[in-house]
Parts: structure tokens; C-alpha cells; sequence
């Protein structure tokens, strides 16, 4: 091992003991000798190993450990502090700036967050800035770079890049007017998640070559069919190259899953090139599958036999379902969202902040329940015919239950019950804790219901369709949480429910009113899962969505 190393080592003991708040001797004098020894004009290895202890700032304890690593490439108590931390806290102590070890010792162990992604979404919520030490100010600074440590890791959520892509489209037929280029792939299939952009064109390599070369971006790979690029910020660009005779043949061929293009081709095997997409379908005497439904073979006998879903769009969205004020952890009045919701044509806004077990997030006991109740009503008098509903994001406790008793239940229009804490669980808890909070009469939505963040968090494993037959036995709507980190339920779980004719909500969980936008992103998911506007909560009128919580009552005895 050469010094760097060894320092290396040291640091992230030091950091480490720091977190786990070990004696603050031991932990300075392990920073100290990592700067010492980074600073050392000769190898440690080099040197006779009494000479080490004669070092000035590495002492005896420090020397035998620098010992232990020249001779075994391990430092044992450093493993042991690994082992006993979250492979995530770890993440965000070397690559998170502005983060030293006692606020990830914060984060870790009073806020319970372990990932880098459960971190950014706390900020997004407006978390970090309730607890000591973190203002708006780290809050943001937090924010910002983690997105800048996530952009280097190749993986993107469809919403990080969606922008760009676009942007970008635009910058290549401005420039080539004389060609074609169509988005494809991943992005053009709405996937939640894309490890690279995706184009098909009729341009030349060289001319795309010197264009992007230009603009600073790196030749990655390059093949007879196609080339790739990668940008200063870690983006691979992908471009397919056709002619104009066969551009709908390879924008097909590269739009769709490969379990979807093995079955079209096994049906369909034709050697006819097609200048766009709509010829395919013509000739295979089918109805056009959008690109979003290209998944699962089944689609393909549905639009032989012109029974295509005319699926979701973001228009059909009427009311805000799941959002958050600054009672709980939201950054705007309940009167500001319900502004903001009016001036963007929706009819409702369902109020559901953090409840009381969520103290983290500003929680809201009993009392202020009520204050809250009152405050509601008032504005409702105002905002006639627009309507905010009384709800609450009720934490489902370890065993299943919600943190408030029956009487406060019912005071609420609606309960959308979720797991926010002890996410660590075997199916078989994680399903217990899920199936007891579906039974309670009063949980209205089941919120976002595998706990997952998307390039993050796997989330808790659940049996999806025994969940799904519990939520329409006991007449529970199960959310589609439409921030884009969350995206859960996954799309490839929603056809069962609809096979059940059950319904979704597409929920932004917004904490702010530009969460709101976050809808969009929902829709596209449902619409990958053929979803109708007709099968989701959100895209019901008021007096549609008031008979609704009506007739569920009713079904409940409640």
C-alpha cells in the first residue's frame, strides 16, 4: 500500500468513529496522522518498520495499525466500522460535499435516511432545514450536489434528462434541416429510468461527428449501424443511421422492448423496408401501437382485434390528489396550493400532510388537526367552486395499524395510508404491516406502496397481487405517486389491477406547488401500463370525485 492509501484509510476511520461517536481523541489524532502521512516525502513501505513510531504525529497505536496495513492490505478496525455502517451513509460521506460526519451522523441516525436518494428526496420535501444545523441554505447546497454526484453515474430518471433530450432534438434539426432525427429507445418508450439518449437519423456520421465534436462531446463508440458520444456531463448519446426509404423500419426496430419485437417479428416477418412507422401497422393490419405500449407482447393480438385502451392523458387530470403544506413539511400555505391549483385549471386539492408519528417532517398531532380542519373550511367558503379536502398522509405503524384512533379517522374526507419508517423488511413483515393497514375502513388510497426511489432504493418486497386483490376487497385505491423518483406503483404492476377493474390514483405528492407538474410524469407511467382516464381517481370531476368518497363510505359502513 503507498501513503496515499494508508491516508486514505485513516480518514475514513477517523470520519467513521466521528459518525458513530467515538471518543473525539482517537478521532482526531487518526485525522491528524492521515495528514501526516499524505504529507511524507518517503513510502511508509520503503522505510524499517521501527522507524515509523519515530515519526512525529504517528504514535504507537497509529504505527501498529500503519504495520497491519503494510503487511496484510487491511485495516481490521476500519472494516469493522464499515460493516456497521449503511453502504449509503458511506456514499454520501466521500462523494457529497458540504457534508462532514456529524451532520451524516444527523441524517443517519436522527432523520433515518441511508441513501443518497432517500437524501435528495428529504430535500425535495423541504426535511433537512427542520433539524439543527441545516437551514435552507445546506438544504440547497445539499440538493444541488448530489444531482451534480448523480449526473457522473450514467443512470438517469427520465424527468433528470427529459429537458436536455428535447433541447437537443431541436439543436439537430435546426442545424440539419436537410435531415430526419426522432428521439427512440428508452426515452421514446417512457421508461422511468435510461442509460443513454437515443436517436435514429439520416444524417451522416462525419457531419454528426463534427457537429458534436464541437460542442466539446467525445466519440464513445462507433459501428457500421450506429455511433455513440458522451457529453461533459455523462450523458451517452446514441445515433442509429437510416435512409429515408427505411427511417420507419429503425425507428420501430429500436422503440420497442425485446420481448415486443421478437413476437412482432415471429407474427409479422416481413423484409419490406418502411419510410415511417405507420406502414408496419398498415400492413400488418393492425391499429398503431404508441411507442409506450411497446412492452409486452399481449399488446400486439389487442391491436390486431382494434381494442387499443385510448389511454390517460395529462390533460384528464381534474384534481390535486396527495400534497403537502407548511404544516407539515410543505414549503407553501395551504391557501398558496390551492391558488396555484385554481390557476391551473383543477377543480380540487386534497390536503394531505405528514401525520403525527412523522414528527421528522413537522407531523401534525391532534390539536393542530383541528386548527387545521377549521382553516380548511374557512378558505372553502372563499373558494366556492373549488374545493380542498381534509385528508392526511397516515404513517402505517410497524404492525399494520394508522396513528390516530377512529374518532380522528373520521374526520378526515379521505386517509391516504403509507410506510415511512423501519423500511427494512421481509416480505412476509412488509405484507403483514400492508395487508392490516388495507383492512382499516378508513384508509381511503394505499400511498406509494412499495416505499421504492427509483435508482436509490429498491424499496420493501411485496407480493403485488396479493395486495392488489386485498386493496379492491376492501375498497382501497392504490396510488400511483407520480414524483419521478418514486413512480410506485410500477406501471408493470398496474395490469393485473386493471384486469381486476380496479382504479389508481395519480398522485403528485407535492410539497410545493411546481410539484404539482409532477403529475405529467405519473400519466406517462399509467399510459405504459395502457391506463384510461377512466381508471384513475385523479382524473375524476369534483361532483364525480365527491360521489366517490360517498359511495366508499357507504361500502365501508362509515
Amino acid at each position: 500500500m503507498d501513503n496515499f492509501e494508508i491516508a486514505d484509510a485513516f480518514s475514513l476511520l477517523s470520519k467513521l468513529m466521528d459518525i458513530h461517536g467515538e471518543n473525539s481523541f482517537k478521532v482526531k489524532s487518526y485525522a491528524n496522522a492521515a495528514y501526516t502521512i499524505e504529507k511524507l516525502p518517503a513510502q511508509l513501505q520503503d522505510l524499517p518498520r521501527e522507524k515509523i513510531f519515530s515519526i512525529k504525529g504517528i504514535g504507537e497505536a497509529t504505527g501498529k495499525k500503519i504495520i497491519e496495513m503494510l503487511d496484510t492490505g487491511r485495516l481490521f478496525v476500519l472494516e469493522d466500522y464499515i460493516a456497521k455502517t449503511p453502504p449509503g451513509v458511506i456514499e454520501m460521506l466521500q462523494h457529497i460535499k458540504g457534508l462532514g460526519a456529524k451532520k451524516i451522523s444527523v441524517i443517519w441516525k436522527e432523520m433515518g435516511l441511508e441513501t443518497i436518494g432517500e437524501l435528495l428526496y428529504a430535500c425535495n420535501e423541504n426535511r433537512l432545514s427542520l433539524y439543527k444545523g441545516f437551514g435552507e441554505k445546506t438544504q440547497k447546497n445539499v440538493r444541488e450536489n448530489i444531482e451534480f454526484y448523480q449526473r457522473s453515474l450514467g443512470n438517469y430518471l427520465y424527468a433528470q434528462v427529459e429537458v436536455y433530450a428535447l433541447s437537443l432534438q431541436e439543436q439537430l434539426q435546426k442545424t440539419f434541416s436537410g435531415h430526419k432525427f426522432e428521439l427512440t429507445g428508452a426515452f421514446r418508450r417512457q421508461m422511468e429510468t435510461l442509460n443513454a439518449l437515443e436517436w435514429v437519423t439520416t444524417a451522416g456520421v462525419h457531419a454528426i461527428t463534427d457537429f458534436l465534436t464541437s460542442l466539446q462531446y467525445k466519440t464513445a463508440e462507433s459501428q457500421d449501424a450506429y455511433i455513440s458520444f458522451v457529453n461533459e456531463g455523462g450523458i451517452k448519446l446514441v445515433f442509429y443511421f437510416a435512409m429515408v426509404d427505411n427511417f420507419g423500419s429503425v425507428l420501430f426496430q429500436t422503440s420497442c422492448s425485446g420481448k415486443f419485437l421478437t413476437e412482432w417479428e415471429k407474427k409479422f416477418p416481413s423484409t419490406t423496408l418502411y419510410a415511417d412507422e405507420q406502414g408496419i401497422f398498415v400492413s400488418a393490419k393492425a391499429d398503431y401501437i404508441e411507442p409506450c405500449l411497446r412492452e409486452a407482447p399481449e399488446i400486439i393480438s389487442r391491436a390486431q382485434a382494434q381494442e387499443l385502451p385510448k389511454i390517460i392523458q395529462p390533460a384528464d387530470i381534474k384534481g390535486i390528489i396527495h400534497s403537502h403544506s407548511n404544516w407539515s413539511d410543505g414549503s407553501c400555505s395551504i391557501d398558496e396550493m390551492a391558488q396555484a391549483a385554481i390557476g391551473q385549471g383543477f377543480e380540487y386539492l386534497v390536503i394531505s400532510d405528514h401525520s403525527k408519528s412523522a414528527f421528522y417532517a413537522n407531523g401534525l398531532q391532534e390539536e393542530r388537526l383541528r386548527e387545521q380542519h377549521a382553516y380548511i373550511d374557512a378558505l372553502n367558503g372563499k373558494l366556492k367552486p373549488f374545493k380542498i379536502f381534509k385528508s392526511i398522509e397516515a404513517d402505517i405503524l410497524n404492525d399494520g395499524s394508522l396513528d390516530y384512533g377512529n374518532d380522528v379517522l373520521a374526520t378526515f374526507d379521505l386517509v391516504i395510508a403509507s410506510v415511512h419508517s423501519n423500511l427494512k423488511m421481509t416480505e412476509e413483515k412488509a405484507m403483514l404491516r400492508l395487508l392490516n393497514a388495507v383492512k382499516n375502513p378508513y384508509t381511503t388510497i394505499l400511498g406509494h406502496m412499495t416505499g421504492r426511489l427509483l435508482l436509490s432504493r429498491e424499496g420493501y418486497p411485496v407480493n403485488h397481487d396479493q395486495l392488489i386483490d386485498a386493496c379492491m376487497e376492501h375498497h382501497v385505491v392504490i396510488e400511483l405517486n407520480a414524483h419521478p423518483r418514486r413512480l410506485d406503483i410500477g406501471w408493470q404492476h398496474i395490469g393485473y389491477l386493471l384486469q381486476r377493474s380496479g382504479i389508481i390514483s395519480i398522485d403528485p405528492d407535492a410539497h410545493a406547488v411546481e410539484g404539482y407538474a409532477d403529475t405529467r410524469y405519473g400519466v406517462l407511467a399509467a399510459q405504459k401500463a395502457g391506463v384510461t382516464a377512466a381508471q384513475n381517481l385523479s382524473s375524476y370531476s369534483l361532483g364525480e370525485f365527491e360521489d366517490y368518497l360517498q359511495k366508499i363510505k357507504r361500502l365501508k359502513g362509515i
